[in-house]
């Protein structure tokens, strides 16, 4: 699995104008295809005179999933250069439609792929990116009376705790770069006098 990867801080538009032709490049972060081909769907509905929405998306912390569509411009000049723009700024979990609204002068296949390709990479320069880590999933658990007080070392050491279940103990699920297992489990048994338990989990990314 990758270490990292970078995706979309925000959902949000940004337009350009060129030889009187608009170009509105919308972003937004997605998890599956479903989501990316409703969002699709969503900017159609939002922009039905316009004469061309064209996309592109890429998903999987490794960029396996890829697809982009021209919707009716010259073929290569759309979709693909929007593609190649979020691969080259190594952005993931995302989807990109730039809508045309056609200002009728021809811009040629060059003037295309810089339009269509230039757009998205504003739009991600104005939207902004964050940077996603691999995390592994691990369960502490300890007794009430330490509970608290494990929980604000943990936060205060900038550990990132995601959820506390309070049962007959207290359950602290927290996500750690795979490298800080063997630092965290001796300094969990010094904290707590070794009376926590560590379980190990599965994995998830996470903000850094």
């Amino acid at each position: 699995m990758q270490e990292q990867y970078r995706t979309l801080a925000r959902e949000g538009v940004h337009e350009i104008e060129i030889n009187k032709s608009r170009f509105l490049c919308a972003l937004a972060p997605v998890a599956t295809e479903a989501e990316a081909q409703d969002f699709i769907a969503r900017i159609r509905k939002e922009h039905p005179a316009a004469r061309h929405h064209c996309f592109a998306y890429v998903l999987g912390a490794d960029g396996s999933i890829q697809k982009a569509s021209d919707d009716g411009e010259p073929g290569g000049t759309a979709g693909v250069p929007m593609l190649q723009m979020l691969v080259r700024r190594e952005v993931r979990y995302a989807v990109a439609v730039v809508t045309r609204y056609f200002g009728g002068v021809k811009l040629g296949a060059g003037g295309l792929i810089r339009a269509y390709g230039g757009v998205v990479g504003e739009a991600l320069d104005t939207l902004g990116t964050v940077t996603r880590q691999r995390f592994r999933l691990v369960t502490v658990t300890v007794d009430h009376q330490r509970a608290g007080r494990l929980e604000n070392d943990l936060r205060t050491t900038g550990r990132t705790v995601r959820e506390v279940t309070y049962g007959a103990e207290v359950s602290i699920e927290l996500g750690l770069p795979e490298s800080d297992l063997d630092t965290f489990r001796a300094w969990l048994a010094d904290t707590t006098a070794g009376t926590a338990r560590l379980e190990l989990g599965g994995e998830a990314y996470g903000e850094l």
